[in-house]
């Protein structure tokens, strides 16, 4: 079975306005409470935990560590836990089952915590964190979503992020929007967003 590899054990990347952003490896000990305390509120209703006890979550994510192909990370926002990005091989998601994945596909799924306080861009400078950091593997070509149909906040994000809807596809959990960025729709966007 083809396994997901740790291309960069953690990512760095700082965003003007913003401040520093970062990615590192989810530690199932100190990272669980702070993800059931976001995952939990109202505004994560797409993540599909609202309900989960604190040892659902645990459980959830010591099921992701053990499959080999789907990868936790946590964000953190001037060494504050900010956002938690997971990636995995579509080949190996029900995801795979509704198109043909290619080599080099990557599937990537965001969440971003509810904000302290709120700080313009902050959002989008997660998502090219994200993509940057998914980037910069020579080895991912294009990078594969699937929100909820009803989610139409991420559906944009995406779209501005170089993302581009392929078709409505129906997972065991949802009816989602398949869509996917290469890495040149990604670098085209950004200089799109920086141009104004």
């Amino acid at each position: 079975m083809q396994r997901l590899e740790f291309f960069v054990p953690s990512f760095r990347r700082f965003a003007a306005g913003v401040g520093t952003l970062s990615l590192r490896a989810f530690d199932l000990d100190q990272d669980v409470p702070t993800l059931h305390s976001w995952v939990t509120q109202p505004y994560a209703q797409y993540w599909g935990l609202l309900t989960a006890t604190l040892d659902e979550v645990r459980a959830e994510y010591e099921r992701i560590e053990r499959t080999g192909y789907h990868q936790a990370l946590l964000g953190m926002h001037d060494g504050r836990p900010a956002f938690l990005m997971e990636r995995y091989l579509p080949a190996h998601d029900p995801v795979g089952e509704v198109y043909q994945p290619a080599p080099g596909d990557v599937g990537m799924h965001v969440l971003v915590a509810p904000p302290e306080q709120r700080v313009r861009g902050f959002t989008g400078a997660v998502f090219e964190t994200i993509l940057d950091y998914l980037f910069s593997d020579p080895q991912v070509d294009r990078v594969v979503v699937e929100p909820d149909v009803r989610n139409t906040k991420i559906q944009e994000l995406n779209q501005r992020m170089g993302f581009r809807k392929h078709s409505i596809v129906t997972l065991p959990d949802k009816q989602a929007w398949l869509s996917f960025c290469t890495r040149d729709q990604y670098a085209e966007a950004t200089r799109m967003n920086e141009a104004g």
